[in-house]
Order: structure tokens, then C-alpha cells, then sequence
């Protein structure tokens, strides 16, 4: 039972350590490939589920496109090829064949095209669409797809950033250009809602500036948490296209006057970097810290018992702890384990960042009053047994409301507007945070501030009033601040 790297003194270790501690996950051995295991695995499983059902409640129906791209189709929106190029996979042959006692590619099996492993799938599902749509009454269409793409990253790291990740990707089609943009925000709003309700982690909304906006489209929206040592985390992002793909395809639809135009689009995703949010937004020096609302444990009962037949009477009344909490759909697990002594079950769900940990002993049989102890406070109370099935729900939403007001607080406490630059650079170094402060809309500004501090512009705030002043860095006239931020 070592303890974990402490925060403060290596905050990339601790981060690991948590991974591998509470078993999320680990490297494949093929770099930069994860594998997820099932402790892990659940938390995406519950996230998937709850997003799933907003997304539905919203008319979006779920469909899956080939991880597979003929390359004259990726190839043909030149933007989003060029970006996407560079971290592609490729399939060139269609087969192996054994030379002597190893196994090599089979020359003879040469595709006639290559084929991209899916990086985005808005090449092949414009491809389709290209079939689907020909009338005003064909739109719109609201499709997402939950599944995998590979990107190849020149530095990996757990969930936030690996060569293969889990996502949800939205595509919808629409006659408009206003119903689309409004498709866009819509999404935002869903992401912000989910992350905030769900995930306990405040978010700021806003533009990515046009020189890193998703390739490919008009508009990128996104949200951004800060994590504990004061870096953002892009964690979910929404993409009004424009035209761009529609015109890239060929896509037209006849209006209703009859006329021939072009479709509107949009193209939306969160992934599995969601639970390397959690992680960092949440976990302390003892480990991972889960909201409620998506921890695949939501409360662990441990026996205490000193012989098999105090164990008998206490497995009993366990058990009846357990059908009642499950009666109130809540998810919870009894280990009766008796490899393994309380104090290492303590430790070991402790790291998990189970919310609620019941104890069981004579006690509280004698008793029937159980104690209670919250991960996210190390509070412990009493609860009668009678009164358990209306307090811990209660409990539960108490919890999940103060993971979030915590992160909430951090977050305003570390949103700060700058106007000099000496002082820009003091905050970017030792507070971190978003910084509020002026841009002049250049690109090369924003790269040597990027150089000089490592903080680039993160977003366009949606969320504050515009305001006119001076450029950070070039003393230029700027119409609104932008946040910067060191990110990962």
C-alpha cells in the first residue's frame, strides 16, 4: 500500500499512479495504445449511457459508418486532409503470407486504394449522404455514432491523449444555414449540461480562434475545464461545417421552391479524454475521487468481523443493507472477500474514489445504525438502518453537489483578466488558470506569446460581455479578451 506521488511535487506521476492504482488503465505495449480495463471501462460505459439518452431525448438516432476511408474519399476536403494527413493510418494490402517460418505481407495482396484508418468520419459519411439526400424532405438528418478512431500523437498519455480513443461523433445535414448553427449550440449546451450535472465539472464555452478551429469548418465551439494545477482540458467540441463538405461531395438537395442548393452541416464529439477530466479535476493525494452520478460503485460495503460467527450474523445483515440499496437503484457491491482484510478493502476503494463506504460490524448489528464514510470529505456519520433508505439518496446528490461547487470554485478562482504583459506571464507561470486578457486577432501574436509563455489562446468566451482594449502582447487595438492557458 505505498502511498501515491503527491500533487504538488510531480503532478504528471500522481496522475499515472492514480491510473494504475485504481486499475483504469494501462499502455498496451503497442505505443501509445491503451487498454481500458474494466474498472475503467465502466465509468465510459455509464458515461455512454446517460449522454446516449440526452442525445435520443434531443432526435438523435445512433448509426455506424465503416472505420475503413477509400483515400480519394478523405482526400477530397482539402482543409480537413491536410491537418488529418499527417496522423493517419494506412491499409495497404489485403492479406500476410508465411515465408519460411515468419509471417510477411503478401506482395500480391495490394489494395487497388488505400485505406485510412478512420481518424473523423466526415469523408465517409458525406460520401453517403451523398445518396441519402436529394430532397428538402430528406432533411434533416441527426445521426451520431459511438465508436473508436485512431490518430497517431507524438506524445501519449492515458485518456487524455492516445493513438486510439473511444468517442461519440455527431453528423447531422440540414437545409439551413440557422438550423444548423443552431444544431451546433444545441450540442454545446448538451456537452456543458453533461459535464456539469453528471460529470461535476464546470466548463467555460466558446470559439476556437480561426487559426485552430476543426479543419474543415466554419466554426469550432468547444468547452474547457481547468484542472488542478491550472491547465485547460479541451473536453468536448462542436463544429458548425458550413457548405464545406457538402460542397466537397456534391451534395445537393432540391428546396422547397425547387431550386438546387447546397447542404448545411455540422459534426460534433466528446471521448474517452472525458475520464482523464475526472481524474484531474477531482482526485487527491489518496487517490480518484468520483461524482456519484457516474461511478460505477456508488457505495461498498465492508464487513468486520473477528470470527466465522460474528461473520454469519454480520454477512446477513449485509445482505439485507444490500437488497435494500438496491431496491433504490442504486449501484452498490457487498465484498464479502475474506482473502482480504477490512483495512486493505479500505485502502483499496478508497482509491477507487468510491463515494460511500458502509462498514458493517457487531455494532451496528447490536445497534442498527451504520457508519458512513464520505470519500470526498472523509466524514464520518451515522445513519440508522431505518433511515437508510431515505438518506442515502439524499447523501449521494449532497456529495455529487460538493465535487462539483469545489471544482466551481477552483475555476473562478483561477479565471483572471490580465491587461500587462509582465504581469500575463507572472500569472501564466506560477498561477495558471484561464487568463483573460486582449489579443489583436494576428496569429503570429498569439505563436510569439505561445513561445515566449507556452500559453496559447484556448477560446473566444461566449460567456462574457465584449471589451475593447489593448493587445496583450502587440499593444494593437483588440474588441474582446480571449482566455489563454497553458492545456493539454
Amino acid at each position: 500500500m505505498n502511498p501515491l506521488t503527491k500533487r504538488r511535487e510531480n503532478y504528471s506521476k500522481w496522475y499515472n499512479e492514480i491510473i494504475n492504482k485504481s486499475k483504469l488503465a494501462e499502455f498496451s505495449g503497442i505505443r501509445g495504445f491503451m487498454i481500458m480495463k474494466p474498472y475503467g471501462y465502466s465509468i465510459w460505459e455509464i458515461i455512454k449511457k446517460k449522454l446516449d439518452k440526452m442525445l435520443k431525448e434531443t432526435g438523435h438516432e445512433n448509426v455506424y459508418f465503416p472505420s475503413l476511408i477509400p483515400k480519394s474519399s478523405f482526400s477530397k476536403e482539402k482543409e480537413h486532409t491536410e491537418i488529418f494527413s499527417e496522423g493517419c493510418a494506412v491499409v495497404t494490402h489485403s492479406k500476410l503470407m508465411k515465408n519460411k517460418e515468419e509471417l510477411i505481407i503478401d506482395p500480391e495482396s495490394k489494395l487497388q486504394e488505400e485505406l485510412v484508418v478512420r481518424p473523423t468520419s466526415e469523408s465517409i459519411i458525406w460520401r453517403t449522404y451523398k445518396n441519402w439526400i436529394q430532397s428538402y424532405r430528406d432533411l434533416p438528418i441527426l445521426l451520431n455514432q459511438w465508436g473508436n478512431a485512431i490518430r497517431w500523437e507524438m506524445r501519449t498519455r492515458l485518456f487524455i491523449r492516445t493513438n486510439e480513443f473511444l468517442w461519440q461523433e455527431g453528423h447531422t445535414a440540414h437545409s439551413t444555414k440557422t438550423e444548423a448553427i443552431e444544431e451546433t449550440k444545441k450540442i454545446l449546451n448538451i456537452y456543458t449540461d453533461f459535464s456539469e450535472k453528471f460529470m461535476a465539472i464546470p466548463v467555460l464555452q466558446g470559439i476556437k480562434p480561426y487559426m485552430d478551429k476543426f479543419h474543415g469548418s466554419d466554426t469550432t465551439y468547444c468547452i474547457e475545464a481547468i484542472m488542478q494545477d491550472g491547465k485547460a482540458l479541451q473536453i468536448g467540441t462542436s463544429h458548425f461545417l458550413g457548405q464545406n463538405f457538402s460542397k466537397a461531395f456534391d451534395v445537393k438537395f432540391t428546396n422547397s421552391c425547387g431550386k438546387k442548393e447546397y447542404v448545411w452541416s455540422t459534426s460534433w464529439g466528446i471521448s474517452t479524454r472525458f475520464i482523464g477530466a475526472i481524474i484531474m479535476s477531482h482526485s487527491d493525494d489518496n487517490g480518484l475521487i468520483l461524482p456519484p452520478k457516474i461511478a460505477p460503485i456508488q457505495i461498498i460495503i465492508v464487513p468486520i468481523y473477528h470470527n466465522d460467527e460474528e461473520y454469519s450474523k454480520i454477512d446477513e445483515f449485509s445482505i439485507k443493507i444490500l437488497n435494500i440499496l438496491r431496491k433504490e437503484k442504486i449501484r452498490v457491491k457487498y465484498d464479502d472477500r475474506k482473502i482480504f482484510t477490512p483495512g486493505w478493502k479500505f485502502y483499496e476503494y478508497e482509491m477507487k474514489g468510491v463515494p460511500i463506504r458502509i462498514s458493517v460490524g457487531k455494532n451496528e448489528i447490536k445497534n442498527e445504525k451504520l457508519e458512513i464514510f464520505r470519500r470526498d470529505t472523509y466524514q464520518k456519520i451515522s445513519i440508522s438502518l431505518i433511515d437508510l433508505k431515505k438518506n442515502i439518496p439524499q447523501l449521494l446528490n449532497k456529495i455529487q453537489k460538493n465535487i462539483y461547487q469545489k471544482a466551481l470554485d477552483r475555476t473562478k478562482k483561477m479565471t483572471i483578466k490580465s491587461d500587462y504583459y509582465n504581469d500575463f506571464k507572472e500569472k501564466i507561470r506560477h498561477v495558471g488558470g484561464f487568463i483573460l486578457a486582449h489579443w489583436d486577432g494576428n496569429k503570429n501574436t498569439a505563436k510569439k506569446i505561445q513561445e515566449d509563455t507556452e500559453a496559447t489562446i484556448r477560446f473566444i468566451p461566449l460567456s462574457f460581455e465584449k471589451e475593447e482594449g489593448k493587445c496583450i502582447y502587440s499593444g494593437n487595438n483588440s474588441f474582446q479578451r480571449v482566455v489563454f492557458s497553458k492545456s493539454y
